[in-house]
């Protein structure tokens, strides 16, 4: 009732626009511009044409002029456009003027990216967290989204007015109970939040290492992932593959473990109710040992798509944790100097393949120096008759080796340094 109605089933072409403000951004602009149509491309819809049109002041009616208008729905219909796609963000007002001037469908790039989300959630949290972004932006834009919300019910009994007070709109009723739904979703993510510190308190509890791995969609992090794991997360070439965040267990070369988290994906101009709507997944990026950012380095917008993944963790609170920079897919660049170009630009950084394997043992290794200051390896002689500190080593420590000789046992472990100097007069 208060979804944001399914554009995906009913768009066939459409005509992809960006207004632009100053020429001087007009490298951008396009580059943001060929975003929005691959975000477009993703839900199924067909493009038949893109416009940067540029204008020389932002308008408090169609964001632009009424001339500048007129042209973009002329180019619409001559297309036969069912929908306009806008890459810059528009107020509701915006939204009803540009449908009542064309007659078609409109929307901005934030619907756009609601409609991906909506369709790519699959966990309970997932939806919950797409949920609340899209009633948030559905909330202001009713009134365009029904044809009944001039009615005025009475105060008698029985039938539709039975729902709404003296003199009230159907309008009125919707936004009460959408607003509702709205807190009602919050207190069910806010539940699930809890559930989730729960969970954290346990790992917290074993002392186990925790990597959150973030960067811009369509990166390779899910791939990157699966490779490391051996686990089998959805990853695919398309933009928004994984929303649900997924923890998987592997094991270092020094015998110690580390947790990693797949986190979903930024992009460009990523609409801020998302960010707050995903708070509760990416907050493992936030409470990690360290981030694993990937990065694409076959795309050009490499050093762009960087910037956004900062700014996004800058408002979790995330953009101080120490990181490793990670260059994805660097098989499939052709000019070396590119590579070198990002090398010189990103200090601390691995260039790997996750899909041909190619430099995933110095990833694991620079993982084991990222955690250098947790834990060491050592080797113990333990008595017989000190069963505590056998007990304790077994359970707070990672055994790797064990022998006996005479009244001893000989203990090689990985060992946390909370433990250490407990153990300390027994390391061989």
């Amino acid at each position: 009732m208060f979804e944001v109605r399914e554009k995906p089933q009913m768009v066939e072409r459409a005509l992809l626009v960006r207004l632009s403000f100053n020429r001087r951004d007009q490298d951008e602009d396009i580059s943001l511009l060929e975003e929005l149509n691959e975000l477009v491309t993703t839900l199924g819809v067909g493009v038949v044409d893109m416009n940067l049109a540029h204008s020389r002041s932002m308008h408090k009616k169609y964001l632009c002029g009424t001339g500048k208008a007129a042209e973009i729905v002329e180019l619409a219909h001559a297309h036969e456009c069912d929908c306009i796609v806008f890459d810059n963000q528009l107020a509701p007002s915006q939204q009803r003027e540009w449908e009542e001037l064309s007659q078609i469908c409109v929307i901005d790039r934030e619907e756009v990216i609601l409609d991906i989300f909506a369709q790519r959630a699959q966990t309970k949290e997932a939806r919950l967290q797409v949920d609340l972004a899209r009633m948030q932006y559905a909330l202001p834009r009713m009134a365009r989204m029904w044809g009944h919300l001039d009615r005025e019910g009475g105060g008698g009994s029985g039938g539709g007015g039975a729902s709404r007070g003296m003199g009230e709109q159907q309008i009125e009723v919707d936004r009460r109970l959408a607003r509702k739904r709205i807190d009602r979703t919050k207190r069910e993510l806010e539940a699930v939040r809890t559930q989730r510190a729960t969970r954290r308190k346990d790992r917290e509890k074993n002392d186990t290492a925790h990597a959150a791995i973030v960067g811009y969609t369509n990166a390779g992090k899910s791939t990157l992932i699966n490779r490391l794991s051996g686990a089998d997360i959805f990853a695919k070439d398309m933009l928004f593959a994984t929303l649900d965040t997924t923890t998987r267990s592997i094991e270092l070369p020094d015998a110690q473990t580390l947790l990693l988290t797949d986190t979903v994906g930024f992009v460009r101009n990523l609409p801020h109710r998302l960010v707050e709507a995903f708070k509760a997944t990416l907050e493992e990026a936030v409470l990690a040992d360290f981030l694993i950012h990937v990065l694409d380095a076959s795309d050009p917008r490499a050093i762009e798509f960087f910037e956004t993944t900062m700014h996004v963790l800058g408002e979790l609170g995330a953009s101080d944790k120490p990181m490793l920079t990670v260059l994805n897919k660097v098989d499939a660049l052709e000019d070396s100097g590119v590579l070198a170009s990002l090398e010189d630009r990103f200090p601390n950084t691995i260039c790997i393949s996750a899909k041909r394997n190619v430099g995933i043992d110095k990833l694991l290794h620079k993982c084991t120096s990222m955690l250098g200051d947790r834990v060491r390896r050592a080797s113990y002689r333990i008595p017989q008759s000190r069963g505590d500190l056998s007990a304790l080593i077994h359970n707070e420590c990672k055994v790797l080796h064990t022998d006996y000789e005479g009244n001893d046992i000989l203990i090689t472990a990985i060992v946390p340094k909370a433990v250490e100097g407990r153990l300390e007069s027994f390391r061989i």
